[in-house]
């Protein structure tokens, strides 16, 4: 016998399709072509690492929250730390912990973030985005 959730009107399930989780290797392979090709800082990639697990434990205090019935961290602060590099975290997040992986306009937007984050780091990593770093 299977149980069922009420579903609000704006939680629409949204469905884990198997090119999501090939988002990161993909991504991995991206950087991996594009540091051969323009050697961007490796702080990039620090970057990276550093925000997704900070957006990674982000989701875990949210679902504990969640769980709780405490202080919830808003939506807007998780797709910030997206948006900043952390998707990847995020993405591993809402598989693991099956958090926000059903709300469809939250996973939207979260997409959106993902995609203008891996544009602003081709930006970022070419030639004429790397005269924008000083270090």
């Amino acid at each position: 016998m299977q149980r069922h959730s009420k579903i609000a009107n704006n939680e629409v399930p949204a469905q884990w399709g198997t090119w999501s989780f090939l988002a990161i290797p993909a991504f991995v392979f991206l950087f991996g072509v594009v540091s051969l090709l323009w050697n961007p800082p490796l702080l990039l990639a620090l970057i990276y690492v550093v925000v997704s697990v900070l957006t990674y434990i982000a989701y875990a205090m949210d679902k504990s929250a969640a769980r709780k019935g405490k202080w919830r961290t808003s939506e807007s602060t998780l797709h910030w730390l997206s948006l900043l590099g952390g998707w990847p975290g995020a993405l591993v997040g809402q598989h693991r912990l099956r958090h926000k992986s059903n709300k469809a306009p939250f996973r939207f937007v979260f997409w959106l973030t993902a995609f203008l984050n891996v544009a602003l780091f081709l930006v970022l990593a070419s030639p004429n985005g790397q005269a924008y770093w000083v270090f």
